[in-house]
């Protein structure tokens, strides 16, 4: 995004690439309107912001489409400047055509997240809420939408401001000290600034461990199903999705890799790992698999371990031990083909127990994998950190906090709490945009979509 023009008036599809019902096309500029009205029918000019209007789209006496044209003009706007949203019909053809007519009219073709550029540039949004527009349209659960419309809407930014402003305010009583440092003068409250960066202390770490929950919510939570071969592993896959993802046989092995789908399970996105059988064998490439199996294990959030009701429950035990001290917390033991071995409910504590191929147990089992995951910050409408560059930033800002307090307690003078104080400052600003660089606006707005 190197050397962009923000005098230019740009235009894209914002709708989805391909043929459809309907496209937009967005422009937007200081020539915005003046644009559109060399290829609309209606004189535009003069029209009221915030309304459409009906008319078709000339190629000189060539009737393009017949689209409807709003208006928006600046600062109420998305981008806080002058836009046209095109609505025409979602005919490849006509979509091309009419962007090769307002690229000819004045317009240039926008690059990847400018829209969204302009409007931060211009104020209408901050850097992180920005960023949210880019999860709110990757957003695939309504958890991960939740949080998106949450940022995008300003609640993050809100928490972070609130902070940055108590730290201003004892920034600038320091800074007023050394201006007066040959008095040996103390403005700043010692002892308040100590409770106060407490208070931000908690609040960063809340922010930091956050990131735990949001990361599993944006980007799903893994979950290995692991076991010995034939203990109904694929089956379990395809009835939590309720399809025939993978191949099921009384083969043992058939499961030579690992695979994955997803499911979403009240508003929380579940990526499934079906893995090969873990048992001992001398195929080099089932022992491949079983090899990925481990590997996935170790990743996953949640580890699935199922063991067959129906078989050698020593054998499976043995296995089970094996991973037990690496899955720890986030293993759960389920025991599948229940209905043909009822008793064996006897044999297992704190396990749970289903029939994947009979389709029981398996909401109990939707619940408990619902358990693993921390909602209570959800449920409180707390906020959530899901953007690893913001989870970055936060924990750069908590450790100068940390040395500031620990400056504090040591008697450290006034000049060198000042540096500590700029450079947390200086970390949270960054993630609001208040600090920024071209490079850090060219590696954000460029992961975005064309016209947004």
């Amino acid at each position: 995004m190197k050397n962009l023009n923000r005098e230019d008036t740009i235009c894209a599809i914002a709708t989805g690439s391909g043929a459809g019902a309907i496209a937009i096309i967005r422009i937007s500029g200081k020539q915005s309107i003046s644009i559109c009205n060399k290829v609309f029918s209606k004189n535009i000019v003069d029209i009221k912001s915030h309304t459409i209007h009906f008319g078709t789209i000339n190629n000189g006496k060539e009737i393009i489409d017949e689209v409807l044209v709003s208006i928006f003009k600046n600062p109420h706007s998305y981008t806080g400047e002058d836009i046209i949203e095109i609505s025409c019909h979602g005919s490849v053809y006509i979509q091309q055509q009419i962007l090769q007519l307002l690229t000819e009219s004045g317009a240039r073709m926008a690059q990847a997240g400018e829209f969204t550029l302009r409007a931060f540039s211009n104020g209408k949004m901050d850097l992180s809420q920005a960023e949210a527009v880019a999860d709110l349209i990757a957003s695939e659960s309504k958890k991960a939408h939740q949080i998106a419309i949450n940022q995008m809407r300003g609640g993050f930014s809100n928490d972070l401001k609130i902070l940055r402003e108590q730290l201003i305010h004892f920034a600038s009583l320091i800074e007023l000290e050394l201006d007066f440092s040959e008095e040996d003068v103390e403005f700043a409250d010692r002892e308040k600034f100590n409770s106060l960066l407490q208070e931000i202390k908690v609040e960063l770490k809340r922010l930091v461990d956050s990131f735990a929950v949001g990361n599993v919510i944006k980007n799903g939570i893994p979950v290995a199903i692991l076991g010995a071969p034939n203990v109904g592993k694929s089956t379990l896959l395809n009835t939590l999705l309720n399809e025939d993802k993978a191949i099921v046989s009384e083969i043992a092995g058939t499961t030579r890799d690992a695979i994955e789908d997803e499911l979403n399970i009240e508003g929380f996105k579940f990526r499934f790992i079906d893995t090969a059988g873990i048992r001992e064998t001398t195929d080099t490439i089932e022992n491949l698999g079983i090899k990925k199996s481990l590997e996935k294990a170790e990743i996953a959030n949640i580890v699935l371990f199922l063991i067959d009701a129906d078989a050698d429950l020593k054998s499976q035990i043995v296995e089970l031990n094996k991973i037990k001290d690496t899955a720890k917390e986030k293993l759960l033991v389920v025991i599948n083909k229940i209905d043909l071995n009822p008793e064996v409910k006897n044999e297992f504590k704190d396990a749970l127990f289903i029939s994947a191929k009979k389709d029981e147990g398996i909401e109990t089992l939707k619940a408990r994998l619902l358990k693993f995951v921390n909602t209570e910050q959800l449920s409180n409408n707390e906020t959530i950190v899901t953007n690893l560059r913001h989870y970055e930033e936060l924990q750069l800002t908590l450790h100068e906090i940390n040395t500031i307090i620990e400056g504090l307690n040591s008697g450290l003078t006034g000049d060198f709490l000042a540096i500590n104080i700029r450079q947390s400052l200086f970390h949270l600003g960054s993630i609001t945009g208040e600090v920024t660089t071209d490079t850090l606006l060219g590696n954000i707005f460029g992961k975005f979509c064309i016209g947004k």
